[in-house]
């Protein structure tokens, strides 16, 4: 895979989790797997879980924060702006995602400063409409995928602060000029 040299520096991968201490120490074994020749840090953010996904997220995380039920959005915005290296990837907590798969998700950085990876089936009507309306908009064929590469500059600025960081993000870094 050829990568830029912004991820040669690093990869900060962020993930917001609430109750998945079934998931949490997979997801962060095999972030690691798949990372293991590239420096990087991972970044869990718990949004009060009620089980003990916050004491292994300490455990194995680089970063581990609790908030109080903030939500997905808000989880994801703090867990990126704590990012140290200058490519940031997200990804559910769920293993819905393939970890696996983020090197083909970061290698797109070197065109584009935000990257999307797209589900084959979207579950929602409100996602599938999203995705033929607001998504053509943006060129992005699953609009609220959390499995996403970003450049970190896109967080420099206090751009968005709602509840959709899928589509408010993705309409927000369109006008402001990013790719």
């Amino acid at each position: 895979m050829s990568f830029n040299s912004e991820v040669i520096q690093g990869i900060s991968v962020v993930t917001t989790t609430w109750n998945e201490v079934e998931n949490i120490e997979e997801l962060i074994r095999r972030v690691r797997s798949t990372l293991h020749d590239i420096p990087n840090e991972i970044i869990v953010v718990d949004d009060s879980s009620s089980d003990r996904t916050f004491t292994v997220a300490e455990r194995f995380a680089d970063v581990a924060v609790r908030k109080i039920r903030e939500g997905q959005t808000q989880g994801l915005l703090y867990g990126a702006k704590l990012a140290k290296f200058p490519v940031i990837v997200t990804i559910d907590s769920d293993l819905e995602n393939s970890p696996e798969l983020i090197p083909k998700l970061v290698e797109k950085t070197t065109v584009f400063d935000l990257v999307v990876a797209s589900r084959s089936v979207v579950p929602r009507f409100s996602e599938r409409w999203a995705a033929k309306t607001l998504g053509k908009i943006c060129g992005i064929s699953d609009f609220y995928s959390n499995f996403r590469a970003y450049k970190k500059q896109i967080f420099a600025k206090d751009l968005i602060g709602g509840e959709t960081f899928g589509g408010e993000l993705l309409i927000v870094a369109k006008k402001e000029g990013f790719r």
